[in-house]
């Protein structure tokens, strides 16, 4: 995000309506995302578990913008207090703002800023309920949401983006969310299900996605939002690091994909669409932070080496046992690392700011910078992640019970099914399971 990386147009006085129409249209693209990321995890699962996936991200769009009004704008975007978080009582409620107020330094209203922002509080923790499939009590959720975004994710955003923050104030890239989005969200599905635990049947029974056309839509409706989530990222068109960043984006997100497909022939022998869909996700996500500090050169090899990286780390689950429903893990906190990371590497200084990569003759230093705001994210939001859970599910507990799960949390959670079979003739089964479809994952026996 713009803020932390540098002040593009600090003696600029007056509102920009090209700025803000764009910055609107942005909002809007962003907000996209989350429907887009609701149909991506709801053809992944199983029939019976479809609507309660696609609750899971929608839930967001209601707590969080209601939150990010009453206080979470203030948090992560207010005067800074320790370098931990924000507060601005003029930011609660948004209700000290003025229409044509300016956010500091740019030409576009508090309020467009403020918008932009919540769409990205929006979208972050419905990232994680990829990993829950099956399995979590929806009210239950609902409650982790409320709690995670006022403890770890808006704290976080002030960390990285906030004037104050302390990542911000290090030096840390972070253009559109690798660490405060993509990071947060991965070591956060993690953190929650090693404390909830395996699905019923978890390497045992075929967990194969129901509609892989519904993930190719959900995956070419995120990569169409992203431009907005990337290049809207730099606040405004006045300099054309936002152009650059679009352009970095699509390449990114193209070379991924092939690279994933790549891996998937070589180690499986085929070439799949979710491959294809799960690759492009990988490549977005490996770009967010570094497509404005590189050259499209350099975002080519950023997503080859994401889309490698993260195609061979969604098998790791079945190696060491956690159960990442549709791997938020192998995708996002590898991903968002890798491409964090590669920031050190592959910066120019000729692009966002001045701040050079090792292959840039820029040594060792703005590596450094990234691995820190890598490694403490991941580790905030895991631990923190980790109590949330444990404590709901001490309380009111987080998991449905087994039978409920077997016969289908879509019924048991909201009294509905996806799809209507009552005139359907033969080949569905009783339990609403599909035709096959491709595996995979590393185990060719089990799949995502």
């Amino acid at each position: 995000m713009a803020p932390a990386i540098t002040t593009l147009a600090a003696d600029a006085p007056e509102l920009s309506a090209a700025n803000t129409g764009f910055m609107l249209i942005c909002s809007a693209l962003v907000m996209l995302m989350t429907p887009a990321l609701a149909f991506f995890y709801g053809g992944m699962v199983r029939v019976k578990s479809t609507l309660n996936m696609l609750m899971m991200s929608f839930i967001s769009l209601g707590i969080v913008t209601i939150l990010w009004v009453l206080f979470g704008f203030s948090v992560a975007f207010g005067t800074d207090s320790g370098s931990l978080i924000g507060w601005s009582s003029e930011y609660v409620g948004l209700s000290g703002i003025g229409i044509t107020e300016l956010w500091d330094g740019y030409t576009i209203p508090v309020y467009v800023f403020a918008v932009f922002q919540l769409m990205f509080a929006v979208i972050t923790p419905a990232l994680i309920s990829g990993a829950l499939a099956d399995r979590v009590k929806f009210t239950a959720w609902a409650l982790f949401i409320t709690l995670w975004v006022t403890i770890v994710y808006f704290p976080v955003a002030h960390w990285v983006w906030g004037a104050g923050g302390w990542l911000f104030e290090m030096g840390v890239i972070d253009f559109a969310g690798g660490t405060a989005v993509h990071i947060n969200a991965g070591a956060a599905a993690l953190g929650v299900i090693l404390v909830i635990g395996k699905r019923v049947g978890f390497k045992k029974d075929p967990m194969r996605p129901h509609s892989l056309p519904l993930v190719m839509l959900g995956a070419g409706l995120l990569w169409f939002g992203w431009f907005g989530f990337n290049a809207g990222s730099w606040l405004g068109n006045d300099d054309g690091v936002g152009a650059v960043m679009f352009v970095n984006t699509q390449v990114a997100t193209a070379a991924a994909m092939l690279a994933w497909l790549a891996y998937e022939k070589v180690r499986h022998g085929s070439f799949t669409t979710l491959g294809a869909a799960s690759g492009a996700v990988a490549g977005l996500v490996a770009i967010t932070p570094s497509g404005g500090s590189c050259s499209p050169l350099g975002a080519i090899a950023i997503g080859a080496i994401a889309g490698l990286l993260c195609a061979m780390a969604v098998g790791l689950k079945y190696k060491f046992g956690y159960d990442d429903s549709l791997d938020v893990v192998g995708v996002h906190l590898v991903g968002g690392v890798v491409g964090s990371l590669l920031v050190g590497f592959f910066a120019t200084g000729g692009v966002q700011s001045d701040a050079k990569g090792l292959f840039y003759g820029g040594g060792l230093e703005q590596l450094g910078k990234q691995a820190v705001g890598v490694f403490s994210v991941l580790a905030y939001s895991l631990i923190a992640s980790a109590v949330l859970a444990l404590i709901i599910d001490r309380t009111m507990g987080m998991r449905v019970s087994e039978d409920d799960e077997v016969s289908g949390i879509d019924q048991v959670e909201h009294a509905e099914t996806a799809y209507d079979f009552s005139g359907a003739g033969g080949g569905i089964t009783g339990r609403g399971t599909s035709v096959a479809t491709p595996v995979l994952s590393e185990n060719k026996k089990v799949d995502a």
